[in-house]
């Protein structure tokens, strides 16, 4: 009530002002008759003063006034009649309606020039809070969550009542400022139902944050905010959360890399440590065997451990590799080198465990040649063929074959055996993974294909296995073939 008679009282002085302002153009026009042609013009200038300063019906009262001055105190010399009675002249009815019809469009075209310029201003101010705002978000913590810090930057920058603020991947709400109603259901139902709206009655305005056209959370705030200014902020924040999962993904990958570059350097350390006692065994066994006197018994009590010596020695040389290439400190020494002398060099160092066993090599040009190096080379191979040897049906035969496709030359080493299942075909080239399927599985340590995996990669190759109850079991290595580049 105290507000409306503050404005009634305004409204009155303005009228009033206007009036005096009349009054004293018609007074000096009265006195001095060389205004009286430019009076109206006068008047009009009156009229359009106050509809431009104060407003339509401030204009409306002088115009009135201006009608009645004009009438009674300009025209002295005007018919008793038309001084007692103004509106019965229609000049004065014309002027009255022209006074009203000025005051109408220049209060109209203030009013909206006046708001324009507020829209501009609040614009401008809008923009400001957007750069801080982007500014601020630039500069977040990455290493904790982001949504409890959005959503505080929100609250503080646009001055808004409460801001929440959903992180779909995390599945957590974060709100600043007091809510009267339960943020968090409020935040989800428009995640959920991808709700977008601005409601002017309540002062919220929902949106739906999306990466793209993937929703990856909700924004709602409460408060004084345009349509595009929650576009803006929902869209800043999006790419927020995008940094933050870029950021955690790559803190991730690097805590990987140095979790990896440390189980080398064990490995590394543990196959060197375990070589001078290795060695030490080997030896020993040979000098018993050799001073004889031996009982079948004690002979081959001293077999058995230079065999079993022999294959810790081999499994160490396989872990020492491993890690070698694992942290990337193999050097190739690359040469030219025959498909086919690889492929011999490999069955003849197995011509002990592939005596039993039926083996076929398939060359498709026997002039083929790669550019590798060669001891990484045969290492893969014979960990191909020593897989085959474990795993293979008695009784069938293994295939050795090698052909050139475009700027490769494909390995595969084929054979009948169990079927690797779909799901482990990836995981089996994995260091110590071995697949689960089989009961009946032979002995191993599973580091065995994924030496042979790294020393592919080494070449810019790679590996994989196809298997099939009626095809078998094939595993494949391409490697790029002499003078190609990948």
């Amino acid at each position: 009530m105290r507000g409306s008679g503050q404005a009634a009282l305004q409204f009155v002085l303005e009228c009033l002002l206007g009036l005096v302002v009349v009054a004293a153009v018609a007074f000096m026009a009265h006195a001095w008759q060389r205004l009286m042609p430019v009076a109206l013009l006068l008047y009009l200038l009156m009229v359009v003063l106050a509809a431009r300063v104060y407003g339509f019906w401030q204009a409306v009262v002088v115009s009135l006034g201006a009608v009645v001055a004009h009438s009674y105190l300009a025209v002295p010399h005007v018919a008793v009649y038309r001084q007692t009675n103004p509106a019965a002249d229609p000049i004065n009815t014309v002027a009255l309606l022209a006074f009203v019809l000025v005051a109408l469009l220049v209060s109209r075209l203030s009013l909206q020039v006046s708001r324009h310029a507020q829209e501009a201003e609040n614009r401008g101010a809008q923009m400001e809070d957007l750069y801080e705002f982007t500014r601020r978000t630039l500069q977040l913590n990455l290493h904790l969550e982001p949504g409890a810090q959005l959503a505080e930057l929100v609250h503080e920058i646009f001055a808004l009542e409460a801001v929440v603020v959903f992180d779909a991947d995390l599945h957590r709400t974060y709100q600043a400022g007091l809510w009267e109603v339960d943020p968090q259901e409020l935040a989800q139902n428009v995640y959920y139902f991808e709700t977008t709206d601005d409601d002017p009655a309540t002062g919220l305005g929902k949106r739906v944050v999306r990466l793209g056209t993937a929703p990856v959370g909700s924004l709602v705030v409460k408060g004084n905010t345009s349509q595009l200014t929650n576009n803006a902020i929902a869209s800043l924040i999006a790419m927020t959360f995008d940094r933050y999962r870029a950021f955690a993904n790559e803190s991730h990958m690097e805590a990987e890399r140095r979790t990896e570059q440390l189980r080398a350097t064990v490995l590394d350390s543990l196959a060197h440590a375990y070589k001078t006692p290795l060695t030490a065994i080997r030896a020993a066994s040979t000098g018993l065997s050799e001073m004889g006197h031996l009982t079948a018994g004690q002979a081959d009590l001293v077999q058995l451990i230079d065999e079993q010596a022999g294959h810790l020695s081999d499994l160490t040389t396989r872990l020492l590799r491993t890690a070698r290439l694992d942290a990337g400190e193999v050097a190739l020494h690359a040469e030219t080198a025959g498909v086919g002398g690889l492929i011999e060099e490999v069955v003849a160092s197995l011509r002990e465990r592939l005596a039993s066993m039926k083996v076929k090599i398939e060359l498709q040009d026997e002039h083929m040649t790669l550019n590798c190096d060669r001891q990484l080379m045969v290492t893969l191979l014979t960990q191909y063929v020593d897989n085959a040897c474990k795993y293979s049906i008695f009784g069938t035969a293994i295939t050795i074959r090698a052909v050139k496709v475009q700027k490769e030359v494909v390995f595969s080493v084929h054979s009948y055996g169990p079927v690797i299942p779909v799901g482990d075909r990836e995981r089996i080239f994995d260091r110590f993974y071995r697949a689960s399927a089989n009961p009946n599985r032979a002995a191993g340590t599973g580091i065995g294909l994924s030496v042979a995996k790294r020393a592919a990669l080494a070449h810019g190759g790679s590996v994989w296995v196809t298997s099939d109850e009626v095809e078998g079991t094939t595993f494949f290595a391409a490697i790029p073939a002499a003078g190609s580049k990948r």
